[in-house]
């Protein structure tokens, strides 16, 4: 089985907007609606969980209904932070998956994110043991204490972006998480940087430059502006 876990517990205080911007609507949808919609479209996804932020639990569902998002089982609270709301999601998928089920772990502020970049973090979770999205890092890296100056840089081709999602057999990463709060590591960004901290290794699937993360009010310009885009027919990857 291969279960979509959608984070959808955070506020989106950096967008400045009167509600969370995973609720924002762009083009009379929802954003974690076109999210849902590329995992319940996706043949390989067989069931979705989101975590979802207190007091948006019935909206979601409702969404759901309306876009007939039907893979979409469970609805869980989200945490503290982001850590917290991704151990309470797969928590709960504990309960009613097997161990070496895998959980494709995704931002719901992530709505462009590809049938391809779905399947290929499936293929190497299935192959490796787990996937992390990303992308190379094409500028110039550069160096800073305090955020001002810089008197160095660091090799970009040693350097990946990572994106969501990221993929685990759903018992390595229920195991990793009660490890973590054992050692009192509470905090950690993102499920990538919660392997390394606990002394694991990671291995990448392919993402994108359109899997935008976002963020801010411009990221939303630009969500809308891939969504008005049509590729050429002579223009190839």
């Amino acid at each position: 089985m291969n279960i979509g876990l959608i984070i959808a517990g955070g506020s989106g205080a950096r967008m400045h907007q009167d509600i969370p911007k995973q609720f924002i609507t762009v083009n009379e949808k929802p954003v974690i609606v076109y999210t849902l919609e590329a995992f319940q479209e996706h043949p390989m996804i067989d069931a979705i969980a989101v975590v979802c932020i207190e007091g948006w639990e019935q909206v979601l569902s409702a969404y759901a209904r309306q876009f007939n998002i039907t893979k979409l089982k469970y609805i869980v609270p989200g945490g503290q932070n982001g850590q917290g709301s991704i151990r309470n999601g797969v928590y709960e998928l504990e309960k009613h998956f097997c161990p070496d089920d895998i959980v494709l772990i995704h931002d719901a502020i992530r709505p462009m994110v590809s049938a391809e970049i779905i399947s290929d973090c499936i293929r190497i979770t299935q192959e490796k043991g787990n996937a992390i999205t990303v992308i190379p890092c094409a500028e110039a890296m550069m160096q800073t204490e305090d955020g001002v100056v810089s008197c160095g840089s660091y090799p970009r081709d040693n350097l990946k972006r990572t994106q969501t999602p990221q993929g685990f057999k759903l018992g390595d990463i229920c195991q990793l998480h009660r490890d973590a709060l054992e050692k009192g590591i509470t905090n950690s960004v993102a499920s990538c940087t919660l392997m390394i901290e606990m002394g694991n290794q990671v291995y990448f699937s392919k993402g994108s430059e359109k899997n935008i993360k976002l963020t801010t009010v411009e990221d939303i310009d630009i969500f809308k502006a891939l969504l008005m885009a049509k590729r050429s027919d002579w223009l190839k990857d």
